[in-house]
């Protein structure tokens, strides 16, 4: 089985906590230096998950506030 990347696992999570409804829309998500710690990676692999993220409809950003939960989060 193939290692999943940094990037990728914090995708996995956030999308999985999302779907599942432990986070529901309108949440604000970990700030990106929040989630650097925690994963214990650099902020251009944070910026790629929620850039990822982003694209896909399941978060969307508000500048100088957050990352939240889409309203009407996008399919997977």
């Amino acid at each position: 089985m193939t290692p999943v990347s940094k990037t990728q696992q914090i995708i996995n999570d956030l999308t999985n906590q999302i779907t599942s409804g432990q986070l529901q829309p309108g949440d604000r998500l970990p700030s990106n230096n929040e989630l650097r710690a925690q994963y214990d990676v650099s902020i251009t692999v944070v910026r790629n998950a929620l850039q990822w993220l982003k694209a896909r409809g399941l978060v969307e950003g508000v500048h100088g506030v957050g990352i939240f939960v889409a309203d009407r989060p996008g399919s997977v």
